[in-house]
């Protein structure tokens, strides 16, 4: 190994699951092409994970062998560096409270702005895409993954889920819900509203 390569797996190893490196960042190293060879030799030999184009990671090793890290965690990295937010999308908070067991093959994270990249985690691939305001009301909280839930089922299969989401919700989230209600789509609101109308009757 270089001494390049082992200054890059030194600085690597020093940071937090999910941190993301970039070639700039390794500039005082050396030049841009023996950073950029370095970078994809360590690729190579599985010393690093490339996540997309320029932005690597460093793989956790453990007993049971080595692996990605955790998309999750490489999320919230990117969203700092961005400086963008970025939530799970409406099927994975869905699976999350329940009411569903659908899980797509390929994970997305919703994002406030377009963006077309793809991020890899060994055989799995993340996508961005965008949506509207409204879907990150309250962010990653249970209440706030109720609000993309109900936006992935429509207005078709949201009402019947409300039961089984409101049971499943703790009542300071499901109360968390209702006051953002008047932020939300018209025929999102109404089914909230029967809700709590039928709720209050029983």
């Amino acid at each position: 190994m270089t001494a390049l390569s082992a200054q890059i797996l030194e600085a690597a190893g020093r940071r937090t699951e999910g941190s993301l490196l970039a070639a700039k960042e390794f500039l005082a190293l050396g030049k841009r092409d023996a950073v950029d060879q370095a970078l994809r030799r360590l690729v190579s030999r599985g010393q690093l994970v490339k996540i997309t184009r320029g932005r690597y990671a460093l793989p956790v090793r453990s007993r049971f062998g080595t692996r990605p890290p955790a998309p999750e965690l490489v999320m919230a990295h990117l969203m700092t560096e961005l400086g963008e937010q970025l939530v799970s999308s409406g099927v994975a908070a869905a699976n999350a409270l329940g009411l569903t067991t659908q899980m797509p093959v390929q994970q997305t994270f919703l994002s406030r702005t377009r963006s077309r990249k793809r991020y890899c985690f060994g055989k799995q691939e993340i996508s961005l895409r965008q949506a509207p305001r409204w879907q990150f009301l309250l962010s990653d909280r249970p209440a706030g993954q109720a609000i993309r839930a109900l936006a992935w089922l429509g207005p078709d299969e949201a009402g019947a889920a409300l039961p089984k989401l409101r049971q499943a919700l703790p009542t300071a989230e499901w109360e968390a819900l209702l006051t953002v209600r008047a932020e939300l789509p018209i025929w999102l609101v109404e089914l909230l509203n029967e809700q709590e109308a039928e709720g209050a009757r029983g």
